[in-house]
């Protein structure tokens, strides 16, 4: 019988052990660079985004094999970003999923090349996987896409355009920083599954990764207003203090909370047009929703 936990458990536990096969096989000079990247790839996390991969493969019946090695890229870039945003130039963040941040553990010099490493490595993947078939070609394109200068990169850009003091913001710019910042590293697990699929019912996928990643920004504004360390693992309140462009900032808290709940109706609606078992997808858009961390 389905269970939501047992199910998110049983694909956690399958991207663990092939991330864990992968890292082992690191063997960098010096042992810092190795010690550093694994440091970050293997601390744990919700593992959000290999989880959708492997979800959205399962709804399109589509072998885990096909999606593993793009769902570690991802997870490497969503890594390297992380190391790179909690540095003190950035998000300026001591811990990260409870642990001392990898600035904290690393040093700030080796933390920037850990993250460079893991970027490195993830597109060392897609360049193995785009061997195999013009699909595989088309996935890691869409990848470095969704990572580079028009996906995440663009949006942590534009969110530190709009923390400046006295910048005028409005609905618009935030969906721009929610869309690219957050948004295009969880559109590219759902939108990759899809194109390994042959594009099986691609524009629906799309438009379910992009509501998706809205929903979870969402939900993460408002967790640095009501969110605790302990459940988190990362310092709060950081979005007020650094003046953050966030729905609580332009909506207020409850209004922001209203917003979320809508987008997660959203969220329902699009997955009544696609075609295969989506039980799990709908219990992980109420997860996202309800997560205290």
């Amino acid at each position: 019988m389905y269970d939501f936990n047992l199910r998110y458990n049983e694909y956690l536990s399958e991207f663990e052990q092939y991330a864990n096969a992968y890292a082992q096989k690191l063997k960098t000079k010096p042992e810092i660079l190795g010690e550093s990247m694994r440091y970050s790839l293997l601390n744990g996390g919700k593992r959000i985004r290999p989880v959708l991969a492997l979800a959205c493969a399962d709804t399109l019946k589509l072998p885990k094999t096909e999606i593993l090695p793009f769902a570690l890229a991802l997870e490497m870039i969503h890594c390297y970003s992380l190391i790179h945003d909690d540095l003190p130039a950035m998000d300026n963040d001591d811990f990260r999923r409870g642990k001392p941040s990898n600035h904290k553990a690393f040093g700030e010099a080796n933390a920037i090349l850990a993250g460079d490493a893991l970027l490195n490595e993830a597109y060392a993947i897609c360049f193995e996987q785009s061997m195999k078939g013009e699909k595989y070609a088309q996935a890691s394109k869409f990848l470095n896409e969704c990572a580079g200068v028009y996906g995440m990169i663009a949006g942590q850009s534009a969110d530190l355009y709009f923390s400046q003091q006295g910048k005028e913001v409005s609905e618009e710019d935030l969906f721009y920083v929610y869309e690219h910042k957050t948004g295009k590293l969880l559109l590219a697990p759902v939108a990759i599954a899809s194109i390994l699929s042959d594009n099986k019912c691609y524009l629906a996928f799309e438009r379910f990764g992009k509501l998706l990643g809205r929903l979870f920004q969402m939900t993460d504004d408002i967790l640095d207003v009501t969110g605790d360390f302990q459940n988190l693992g990362k310092s709060i309140g950081k979005d007020e203090e650094e003046n953050k462009l966030t729905c609580v900032r332009l909506y207020g808290l409850e209004g922001a909370k209203v917003r979320s709940e809508t987008c997660a109706k959203d969220c329902l609606a699009v997955l009544e047009g696609i075609d295969g078992d989506t039980d799990f997808l709908r219990d992980l858009i109420d997860y996202i929703l309800k997560r205290r961390k």
